[in-house]
């Protein structure tokens, strides 16, 4: 359902409102106020009282027509009258600022009523909604306009996202409380963002993501629209702050679930409100000047290319010239990706140049050797006519003459060999040393950001000022200023990174519950996944030393003993590999007996494959994404390694080798050092098995194989464990 109602209703009316300053009311009722050129508004107080010339009406029956949204601002107990009130006038949508009743039983009962009706409702419990496009201000504190949209699960971290864009020169499109999503919720609130034209970057604080895979639907969607999203949520800590069963429940925390979904969606999951501001000023920048570029090509009949309609933004870079992809340099130093956006750095400190690059690099981004011709361009302004690197040192050349910052930096811009220019160290705050230079120094910021238009590439610059003439006109103008080298390296490097791999797709309907499995053990666990194809060794189950014994000889020596009920076996001592005979047998039976006081126990077949691989793979239920699976590099190190993908669960044969084939060890997989590859078809086989088995069977909220023993003849599971709900 369309939420125009929330963003630019024909009519509003605040009840609860207030002439009071220290109240709610009055901040929802002045901000109601300043939209009245464009709305009718009305303010509703029992008590009567007046604000600005308005008149409180007693109740919403004294209005003369219904209000198209209601915002509610009295107490608690009084919320429920309220939205029936409203509803019998013919109200429908509703923003509610006090939670909606002494439970969420209660407010899920208000928010039914007011769906049932074709109503909807933000919160209750919200801090507002604002509209900067259609002077709608129904919120406590200000709201900056500018370019961003913002949904957010915290009042107070919208303000701190509010002033530092206003320092920044940005604001706010939209900005939308979710409260306690009664109903309208995340995923509503952002696809109405996706859809706003005036929104260029969508932010979100999230911190229940209520139904996960409808949400990484809708980042998908803001993804193919154009729209980046930025997300911040909790969770970062969670997986060093609980006990778990198995390794994939240490592996597969809320956050690197989320994680993920934001590689296959395209959105940037962010860690801090200061980092989600650096790094929507950098992509509001960018989506600006690419607007105005393709208006521009599209009056002049050009095409879409490079400078030709393309506004500022961050391409894809391509390896230093004579550099294979993933050579070392002659330094040592490690090389960017071959798909490395490419950054030129002028500064007039070597030192500030030098370290800028550095944090570039460190973040992935490539600053590469400038092409003879740039090279010529630049040091045709530099003292003495001398050559030049990157970092471009300007060497007193913008002292000399102030326009030098222009001239030397549109010679980057317009080179074509970088995809974006950095400007480090003091421009912005000659004019603060010496006003005489204020005129002067604005006139150079007015031709930085000219160049940057012109040459289609983004401008960043780094400065040791602060909020002065000429960086504001460079804000002005849509260029980022960053006070810190660490900011815009940050920016960039989010602002860069790569697109999914391939175009997000849903993962397929999760299959209906089949009969549960009695428990989480080896045994039972092995034969539930045996019956979707996973491949085991042959073994048997057993209680006593002689039935072991038994066992093993129609098993074959040498054999692997363990110890059922266990979830970490190696660990606990419960795991003997390579028993020879009869004599060892018997020996690590009643060791292992005396160690762990297992009652059962498997003896099975060792399962010895040249050039094999082992992998750990799971499949943990999410409260918010359902089950999501994981595979990575196994055996005892799996934790200490940590090498491991997530994807939302069931797989596709494809999705699994995109996993594995994304493992920082892939090459492992794929033929190292002479080795041959693993089967990596078995391999993507057996996760799809595993996934589809964990979908079937909700009542395991964790099932693991690991080892999973990959080889170049295939694949075969060597223990598995489940967790029961």
């Amino acid at each position: 359902m369309s939420l125009d109602a929330l963003f630019d209703p024909r009519s509003v009316a605040v009840v609860g409102a207030s002439a009071n300053p220290a109240k709610w009311g009055y901040w929802l009722a002045a901000g109601a106020l300043a939209g009245r050129s464009r709305r009718t508004v009305h303010l509703v107080n029992q008590r009567g009282g007046h604000l600005d010339g308005v008149p409180f009406l007693p109740d919403l029956g004294s209005l003369a027509t219904a209000p198209e949204q209601i915002v509610v601002a009295v107490p608690p107990r009084q919320v429920r009258p309220v939205v029936v009130e409203g509803l019998a006038a013919g109200a429908r949508c509703f923003t509610v600022i006090t939670s909606g009743g002494a439970g969420p039983e209660e407010e899920r009962e208000l928010a039914s009523l007011v769906t049932s009706h074709g109503g909807r409702l933000l919160g209750p419990n919200c801090m507002g909604v604002v509209d900067t496009t259609t002077e709608l201000r129904l919120s406590w504190g200000d709201f900056p306009a500018g370019a961003v949209g913002l949904v957010s699960q915290s009042g107070n971290l919208a303000l701190e996202i509010g002033r530092l864009l206003a320092r920044a020169g940005q604001g706010f499109s939209r900005f939308v409380s979710l409260g306690n999503q009664r109903d309208i919720d995340a995923a509503d609130a952002l696809d109405a963002l996706i859809a706003h034209d005036a929104t260029r970057v969508v932010a979100a604080y999230v911190e229940d993501f209520r139904d996960g895979r409808r949400l990484a639907r809708t980042l998908a969607a803001a993804h193919a629209a154009g729209k980046p999203v930025l997300l911040l949520t909790l969770g970062r800590s969670e997986a060093s702050g609980r006990a778990a069963a198995s390794h994939t429940g240490a592996l597969v925390s809320a956050r690197a679930v989320v994680d993920a979904v934001c590689r296959d969606t395209g959105a940037i999951l962010l860690e801090s409100a200061g980092e989600l501001v650096d790094t929507a000023v950098l992509l509001t920048a960018a989506r600006h000047g690419q607007r105005q570029r393709q208006a521009q090509g599209q009056r002049q009949g050009q095409g879409q290319g490079q400078g030709q309609g393309q506004g500022p933004c961050l391409g894809r870079g391509r390896a230093a010239p004579g550099a294979a992809a993933g050579e070392a340099s002659a330094s040592g130093e490690a090389p960017a990706s071959p798909e490395a956006p490419r950054i030129a750095v002028v500064g007039d400190s070597g030192g500030q140049g030098a370290l800028a690059a550095d944090a570039l690099t460190a973040r992935g981004l490539h600053v590469p050797v400038l092409d003879e011709a740039t090279r010529a361009a630049v040091a045709a302004h530099l003292p003495g006519r001398g050559g030049c690197g990157n970092p471009v040192d300007l060497a007193g050349a913008g002292e000399a003459d102030l326009r030098n910052y222009a001239r030397i930096t549109r010679a980057l811009l317009d080179g074509g060999d970088t995809d974006a220019t950095v400007l480090t160290g003091y421009f912005g705050d000659y004019a603060t040393a010496n006003p005489d230079q204020t005129r002067e120094e604005c006139e150079v910021a007015e031709e930085l950001a000219r160049a940057a238009r012109k040459a289609g590439r983004l401008l960043v610059v780094h400065t040791m000022a602060r909020d002065t003439p000429a960086l504001a006109v460079l804000r002005e103008h849509g260029v980022p200023v960053y006070e810190r080298i660490e900011q815009a390296a940050t920016a960039l490097a989010h602002a860069a990174r790569p697109a999914p791999a391939t175009p997000y797709a849903p993962p397929g309907r999760v299959p209906p519950p089949s009969r549960p499995v009695a428990d989480g053990g080896y045994e039972s666990v092995r034969t539930l996944l045996r019956s979707h194809g996973l491949d085991f060794p042959t073994a048997e189950f057993v209680t006593t030393a002689d039935e072991a014994a038994d066992a093993a000889r129609r098993t074959g020596y040498p054999l692997a003993l363990k110890a059922m009920g266990l979830a970490h076996k190696t660990e606990a001592g419960g795991v003997a590999l390579g028993i020879a005979d009869e004599t060892a047998l018997r020996a690590a039976f009643a060791r292992m007996r005396d160690t762990t006081g297992a009652a059962r126990y498997a003896v099975e077949e060792m399962a010895v494959h040249p050039h094999s691989v082992e992998l750990i793979a799971g499949v943990r239920y999410d409260p918010a994404f359902g089950p999501v699976a994981m595979v990575g590099l196994g055996g005892v190190t799996a934790e200490l390694l940590a090498d491991t993908a997530l994807a939302l669960a069931p797989l596709t044969p494809g999705r699994a080798r995109e996993l594995l084939l994304s493992l920082r060890h892939a090459p492992l997989l794929t033929g190292w050092r002479g080795a041959p590859a693993v089967d990596l078809d078995a391999a993507a086989d057996a996760l799809c098995a595993l996934a589809r088995a964990a979908c079937e069977h909700p009542e395991l909220t964790e099932l693991e194989v690991n080892p999973l023993l990959v080889h170049p003849g295939g694949a075969v599971a060597l223990d598995a464990h489940g967790v029961l709900t």
